[in-house]
């Protein structure tokens, strides 16, 4: 077992360190707090007999901690080492090497597998290592405090200072008094407030003589004599002085520690034997200054940058914006003509360097008040910023617009200016619902889309009841503002399903900036949009074309239309130059003929669509004129709710007089009932069927529809056959609650309907566009054979009739020919020079230059 020495000295060692520190924790937990305690100058705070008090019970604690780790410490044996090795192997090895054969002495068989047996412990104990000691001690500390304790250590070492343990034994002398050996003796400090970031000074060692100190500094004495031989005079810290002495008074009966702020300016002085006087300078600590510089940017999306600049004497240690509605600048018309309801002021925190110096800096408010009820009208901002001493700076009051998102969308624009009335006051909520019912009356060309339709809707049904139970809370204004600000992100981001539209709303839009005078980061937006969208067409016609098996510079010929890439490219970016430059009539006209150009595409594709036969074709207007059912449908349910809350507007017909068990009475108009009882379920007196029997039908229709949809199998299809299930689903239900008499629940199942069904449209669409040419479906379908028969190259023109490359045209007219030749011929060359042109037509230029 001699391998096992090293190992066994080592888990003895291990085991030491376990018993150590499980039996004396406590004591070093309470050094590391007394050490803690005493380097941040608690001792100087606190009176002398809760020093005494505090000092008893730690040093109490301390021995008792001391004596009870003694008490139960044992050292380990080599016996315990050995066990505790054991432990670790498999089989007890180190315990079998010391056993002996009780039986079978005699038998050589017995005694060769105990050697055996032997032999196999020993190579298992020759891979003994030493036990690793447990140091764990939470069973016994569950609250931690032994980390808490050496934290605080840790921070008295860095921050604090281990020279002022050597008061405690002066402390500590009999009734509170400290006699130096040679005489009475003092110490001083000063200690400049912590923002300043000024070293504190140690009196003692500087000289009688002028100091200079920041305002707010601690001045901190400590007397160590009888209270007769030392004495203080100061007139430093503002207090009234004594009419004999003209010094501030000091308690110099029993005075054993004094501290006080320095304000201003004075003298401070200890007297009597080894003491000294000071001309002590306090430095005035001047307010923060805080300026607004340069104008509030707006960015595209609406946040709001305002720069500024922060300084003081040390550092700035926060700020805050205050924005406050200015009155009397509102343009008091429509919904801003009642008094708005108060609201507080808008409080935004400044930001604050995060590294550097705090003295002085520049910074720029970032916030996004596009939500506010103040977005996008005048208001008065001021800054306001703090120094370490609480001191107050303000910056000069500015008049602004407060920036927020601009929608330039007119219905989107329509949806923020009803949602600010609402927020400007609730007296306006009638005034919004009778906007909201207009809007909807007849959404034709309009609302283009019909999910913010149903929105609109739903909103404005939330917004009557509200009204007919009573004046509108603050709980629904502010929801009504929410969905109404969903309503019009929609209309003006997103909804459009088609490239074509996506791009016309999107010059739609550009020139409504155009005309308002958009920011450039806003110019900057909406051009992005266009290019994306203008994209996106281009990319769906050539896909279409290269179905029909056409190129699109063929197509774009028919209709007499010539453009490139690389022209439409350079056009959009004169028109974002033009606008920045502020030359809006030009950038203008631009946009139109852009939009001129690109509208003759729109018919090519239009007629592309047009005279779709077939299945396809005849399966796509079935499943419009199902949406136009559903959505009528859905008018009607809404209508009729709005009857049972006893609203009228937006309805036609005349209102009918009501009896008074509240049945309508004799010539009550009651369009949009269809005849239908108060449930849903029954037929009125002209015998037409009722709501919930109308739902049935649409759902039986389109159960039909769905088993007969046209296109081979593909992920597509499948993908409106699902949809298609959605809708169904969705009518079911609407029928449901519909012969039960709910409305409302009825109205969302429908609107549920509506979106699946225009889902299922779309998908369908893609699934026959995927078609073969020549089949159902397919767009380009619609072009003649005519046109086929006569190819054009991808320059726009006629193939020649003989077969050869090139066309029969007179090209060029007039007498200025070969310099026409000569531009033509560079522009080749140019881009033909231009790597990041596609490798087809960087070809064609290659064989046409090879040509001339």
């Amino acid at each position: 077992m001699r391998h096992l020495r090293w190992p066994v000295r080592l888990t003895r060692a291990g085991m030491v360190a376990e018993r150590i520190t499980r039996g004396f924790w406590p004591v070093w937990t309470i050094l590391f707090t007394l050490i803690a305690a005493l380097a941040f100058g608690l001792h100087e705070t606190l009176p002398v007999e809760a020093l005494w008090i505090g000092g008893v019970i730690a040093l109490g604690g301390l021995g008792w901690a001391l004596l009870r780790g003694i008490l139960k410490f044992r050292w380990p044996t080599r016996a315990e080492a050995l066990a505790r090795l054991d432990l670790t192997l498999p089989g007890r090895p180190i315990s079998a090497l010391g056993d002996a054969l009780a039986l079978g002495t005699e038998d050589d068989g017995s005694r060769t597998v105990w050697r055996a047996h032997i032999a196999r412990m020993a190579a298992r104990a020759a891979t003994a290592r030493a036990a690793a000691p447990d140091l764990r001690v939470a069973a016994r500390d569950p609250f931690a405090l032994r980390y808490a304790a050496l934290t605080a250590f840790v921070a008295a070492l860095l921050f604090g200072s281990l020279w002022r343990i050597a008061e405690v034994p002066g402390l500590a002398a009999p009734g509170g008094e400290a006699m130096a050996a040679g005489g009475p003796s003092w110490e001083a400090w000063a200690e400049p407030p912590a923002y300043t970031g000024r070293p504190s000074l140690y009196l003692n060692t500087i000289d009688a003589g002028t100091i200079e100190l920041p305002e707010g500094s601690r001045v901190t004495l400590r007397l160590y004599g009888a209270a007769s031989d030392l004495g203080v005079e100061e007139t430093v810290s503002g207090r009234a002085p004594s009419p004999e002495t003209g010094e501030a008074p000091v308690d110099t009966a029993s005075v054993r520690a004094i501290d006080f702020e320095a304000v201003q300016s004075g003298r401070l002085a200890i007297t009597g034997s080894g003491g000294r006087e000071w001309r002590l300078t306090v430095l005035p600590d001047a307010p923060p200054t805080v300026a607004i510089t340069g104008k509030v940017m707006r960015e595209a999306d609406g946040t709001m940058s305002q720069p500024f600049t922060a300084s003081d004497d040390y550092a700035v240690t926060a700020g805050r914006a205050l924005i406050e509605l200015d009155l009397g600048a509102v343009d008091r018309r429509h919904g801003l003509g009642p008094d708005p309801e108060p609201r507080e002021v808008l409080i935004y925190d400044l930001p604050m360097p995060i590294t550097g110096s705090r003295a002085e800096f520049a910074e720029a408010l970032v916030e996004d008040a596009s939500k506010h009820a103040w977005a996008n009208l005048p208001v008065k901002m001021t800054f306001e910023v703090v120094d370490g001493r609480d001191q107050t700076g303000t910056s000069e009051t500015e008049a602004l617009v407060l920036p927020g998102r601009r929608f330039f969308d007119p219905v989107a624009a329509a949806m923020i200016e009803l949602r600010r009335d609402l927020l400007w006051t609730r007296d306006n909520a009638r005034r919004v619902s009778q906007i909201l019912h207009a809007l909807t009356h007849r959404p034709e060309g309009l609302l283009r889309n019909e999910r913010a339709y149903l929105m609109i809707r739903v909103a404005m049904r939330r917004l009557d009841a509200a009204l007919v139970q009573g004046p509108l809370s603050e709980a629904m204004r502010d929801e009504l503002a929410e969905a109404l600000w969903e309503i019009a992100e929609l209309i003006e981001d997103g909804g459009l399903a088609d490239a074509l539209e996506r791009m016309h709303q999107a010059q739609k839009r550009l020139s409504e900036a155009i005309r308002r005078g958009a920011s450039p980061e806003e110019i900057q937006r909406l051009m992005d949009e266009l290019r994306q969208a203008t994209n996106d067409y281009i990319r769906k016609l050539a896909e279409n074309m290269e179905r029909q098996g056409a190129d699109e510079p063929s197509q774009q010929a028919q209709n007499n239309q010539q453009i490139t890439g690389d022209q439409l490219q350079q056009m959009m970016d004169e028109i974002q130059r033009l606008m920045e430059e502020g030359r809006m009539a030009e950038a203008q006209e631009l946009l139109d003929q852009l939009s001129r150009m690109m509208e003759n595409l729109r018919v090519t594709e239009g007629q592309n669509g047009e005279g779709q036969q077939g299945p396809g074709g005849q399966a796509m207007e079935n499943l419009r004129q199902t949406l136009r059912d559903q959505q009528g449908l859905s008018d009607e349910a809404f209508r009729d709710l709005q009857q049972q809350f006893g609203d009228q507007q937006g309805q036609q017909g005349q209102q009918g007089q009501q009896g008074q068990n509240g049945q309508p009475g004799e010539g009550q108009a009651q369009q949009g009932q269809d005849g239908q009882t108060p449930d849903g379920t029954g037929e009125g007196p002209s015998g037409e069927r009722s709501l919930a029997e109308r739902q049935r039908s649409l759902r039986d229709a389109l159960r039909q529809q769905e088993g007969n949809l046209p296109g081979s199998p593909s992920d597509e299809r499948e993908a409106a056959r699902r949809a298609l299930d959605e809708a169904g689903r969705a009518m079911d239900g609407a029928e449901e609650a519909l012969r039960r008499g709910d409305l409302p629940e009825a109205i969302d199942r429908q609107a549920e309907a509506i979106e699946n069904l225009r889902e299922g449209l779309r998908n369908l669409g893609e699934a026959l566009a995927q078609n073969q040419p020549g089949q159902p479906g397919n767009q380009g379908e619609a072009f003649g054979d005519a046109n086929q028969q006569m190819p054009r190259d991808p320059l726009g023109r006629m193939a020649g009739q003989s077969g050869r490359i090139g066309t029969d045209e007179n090209m060029l007219q007039g007498t200025d020919i070969y310099r026409r030749a000569r531009d033509l011929l560079d522009e080749i060359r140019r881009r033909s020079g231009d790597q990041t042109r596609p490798a087809d037509e960087l070809d064609y230029l290659k064989r046409l230059l090879d040509r001339f």
